[in-house]
């Protein structure tokens, strides 16, 4: 072996241990591997961008209960006028606000209905709201006071669900930055061992992964998304 070769060896092993000990997203953490047999490394680049979300929908169910079928029926029915008058009031319109069926049940006449049931019949009304303007839907539903007072028992459900839907809007940015960051990495790792970046060989773009603001999983509940995603390169050294 060569003694160019040997200390380029030698230098490579100080750099990825140094940078090992830096931690963060440097050339410890960026570098995948290095191989000495072809003077290749593999880099992984990071990218991540707060976004905010573009849709929301909110689903409001109302539940009533009585002895007397049309009781239930008209008391859902004055329900549902009164949950659509409070999302008009509130500014949405009629293609924002979808009205759904009222649905009553006997109780009595279900197969394996317990005999100490105290109202024959349960009914439940839905409106759903499906709209763009996500910070008209959040500010609504911390209102809903109002139908309450009015004695509506509205479920608490998982509320306003918040969705990314322009997401290929965001998605060259981030695996441009990807990208940047992977050759900025291979880059410092090279000269660190006193070589040259060569061309590319291979190239991952990885997959975006959508989470929702300060956890690991995309929650529906949150406005605010995380867009992340780690690519894969690899490069000669001259």
């Amino acid at each position: 072996m060569r003694a160019s070769t040997i200390l380029l060896a030698l230098v490579i092993l100080v750099a990825v241990a140094a940078g090992t000990a830096a931690g963060g997203w440097s050339v410890g953490k960026g570098l995948e591997r290095f191989r000495m047999a072809d003077r290749t490394v593999v880099v992984k680049g990071l990218a991540e961008a707060q976004v905010k979300s573009d849709y929301a929908s909110w689903l409001l169910t109302f539940r009533r209960a009585d002895n007397d079928f049309g009781a239930v029926q008209r008391a859902l029915s004055a329900d549902r006028e009164k949950v659509v008058a409070f999302l008009k009031g509130q500014g949405f319109t009629n293609e924002e606000v979808e009205v759904r069926p009222l649905q009553v049940q006997d109780v009595y006449s279900r197969e394996y209905a317990a005999a100490d049931q105290p109202f024959r019949y349960t009914g439940t009304g839905q409106v759903l709201v499906k709209t763009p303007r996500v910070d008209l839907v959040a500010a609504a539903a911390l209102g809903v006071d109002p139908l309450i007072q009015e004695g509506l028992v509205i479920e608490g459900g998982m509320g306003p669900q918040y969705q990314l839907r322009g997401f290929n809007d965001h998605k060259s940015p981030l695996l441009e930055e990807a990208t940047n960051n992977a050759r900025e990495q291979a880059e410092k790792f090279a000269s660190d061992a006193g070589a040259s970046l060569g061309p590319l060989k291979y190239a991952n773009q990885g997959v975006i992964q959508i989470f929702g603001e300060g956890v690991d999983y995309d929650d529906p509940s949150s406005q605010v998304k995380r867009l992340r995603v780690v690519s894969t390169f690899e490069y000669q050294l001259r």
